[in-house]
């Protein structure tokens, strides 16, 4: 973060040749005529004997919104360094459109950025900061001018162009500094960590303020972050780093409706994670806990496993149906549903829904969390909670 805030001079002239003059580009071509997409290939990166990168590669679609996510240390800062070119890699490339960036220096890249702490001039007006990276680039006034009224207006600040930083909320002065990273229309915009410096619910509000702009301008995004909410609300695409590496990239549903590994589905909202070996079944897997702390359950599918294989069965809070006793007496379970009875040890109400911690046989404590807010009132603590998932919704990952 230090060596990104030190370089953001550099980066605000946002890179291309100077002197470069473009026609400003109306709203209705915007997604036809944005330039260039972004490739990564093979990208490993080391500091003394600690492997920060290590074979990183992905491809970005003009117009899309990618995150990188992780927990801190797993390499998504050092790729968008990266990138941004404030670092170099010690193998692989960084291409737009086929043109390699690696020894572009960063305010020749055509890169928008936008910092955790926005990095905003403070003695100048919201309209100078906007204007700084078309200054750099001796745009001629009457340009200039067209640009930042045209980019405020997007970003919804047109009434403040006169104001200094300091007379700005925080999402004002987010907006400000993405403004200035979209007004000169650049290949890729980067934003490390946008919502760090806001408070939860500003976040969520310029969650969608910021898809919002950032669809208008049809601008081609990566973004950095720790927050899986964030993620999963602005992706088009998640690449998910653990220790240097990318553990699984694709849509957000596709990370949680269908994680590859016990870390993904861990990581990405919730889950539980079940130790269990697949038994004989002619038609789908059969699944039993190898604890023994419930009957063989079953699966729709186990992907490569086989009989006697040894995997990890993840159902998420949120799928799993609780019933009382005696509803599940009335209600029998279906042959595609997996059902386990347990004792209810905590339980908290949210309004939009409510959450229990079930102890089951052997100890195992199941996370759930049911919509139906109405039933809160049957679940109290030491009751029995006949829990209840559809093998849909049962994913099952090789190994422990």
């Amino acid at each position: 973060m230090k060596q990104l805030a030190r370089s953001h001079h550099s980066s605000l002239a946002l890179a291309s040749d100077a002197g470069e003059q473009r026609p400003v580009r109306t709203q209705a071509n915007a997604m036809t005529q944005h330039p260039g997409a972004l490739q990564v290939r093979g990208i490993s990166k080391k500091f003394g004997s600690f492997s920060a990168l290590s074979d990183v590669s992905f491809d970005l679609k003009k117009g899309e919104f990618l995150t990188m996510l992780g927990p801190s240390g797993s390499g998504k800062s050092t790729t968008l360094k990266i990138i941004a070119g404030f670092l170099d890699p010690d193998v692989g490339d960084v291409s737009v459109e086929g043109r390699s960036l690696v020894s572009t220096p960063p305010n020749k890249r055509n890169i928008g950025m936008v910092f955790q702490d926005y990095a905003l001039f403070p003695h100048m007006s919201v309209a100078k900061n906007v204007a700084f990276p078309l200054e750099c680039r001796r745009v001629n006034s009457v340009q200039k001018k067209k640009r930042v009224e045209r980019i405020l207006q997007v970003v919804g600040l047109e009434a403040m162009a006169d104001r200094l930083p300091r007379q700005l909320s925080g999402g004002q002065q987010q907006r400000v500094a993405l403004a200035r990273a979209l007004v000169f229309e650049p290949e890729l915009v980067l934003l490390d960590e946008p919502m760090g410096a806001l408070d939860k619910k500003l976040r969520q509000t310029m969650q969608f303020e910021i898809m919002r702009i950032v669809r208008e301008v049809g601008a081609t995004v990566i973004s950095v972050t720790h927050d899986q909410e964030e993620a999963l609300v602005m992706s088009d695409r998640i690449a998910l780093f653990n220790e240097g590496r990318i553990e699984q990239i694709g849509a957000p549903a596709e990370l949680y409706e269908q994680p590859r590994s016990q870390f993904v589905a861990d990581f990405i909202g919730e889950s539980n994670l079940l130790s269990a070996h697949v038994l004989p079944g002619k038609t789908s897997a059969m699944l039993v806990d190898c604890d023994k702390t419930m009957d063989a359950v079953p699966v729709k599918s186990s992907g490569s496993a086989r009989e006697g294989d040894q995997i990890t069965l993840v159902v998420r809070p949120d799928r799993i149906h609780p019933l009382t006793v005696e509803r599940a007496r009335t209600s029998p379970k279906s042959a595609e549903e997996a059902e386990v009875q347990g004792i209810v040890r905590e339980r908290v109400y949210l309004g939009t829904e409510f959450r229990m911690l079930v102890e089951v046989a052997g100890g195992k404590m199941l996370k759930v969390a049911d919509k139906n807010v109405r039933d809160f009132g049957s679940f109290q603590i030491g009751s029995i909670a006949c829990l209840r998932w559809s093998q849909d919704d049962a994913v099952a990952i090789a190994g422990h």
